[in-house]
């Protein structure tokens, strides 16, 4: 048998007013909107996201120094002359 936990929060509006809506779209009292909310939402806090994870792309700048005083030439050896 599942013991229950009596508890005090405070909700942030956003929350309560999502809480709400699920409420009277489900026609659920509190604590099992509450409990359901949580269910659903606690395993998922911690988790990567879902996706590809970003990576950057490298260049080899060989012998080119650039003046970094010059964005404009940085980007066109970055990039190439055709992204000016």
């Amino acid at each position: 048998m599942m013991q229950t936990v009596r508890t005090t929060i405070t909700l942030d509006e956003d929350v309560a007013a999502l809480l709400a809506r699920v409420r009277g779209e489900q026609s659920l009292g509190l604590k099992k909107a509450v409990n359901l909310g949580l269910r659903q939402g606690l395993p998922l806090i911690g988790k990567r996201a879902v996706g590809r994870p970003f990576r950057t792309r490298a260049i080899d700048t060989g012998r080119y120094l650039v003046d970094v005083d010059d964005v404009a030439a940085a980007l066109a050896i970055g990039e190439g002359e055709g992204r000016r």
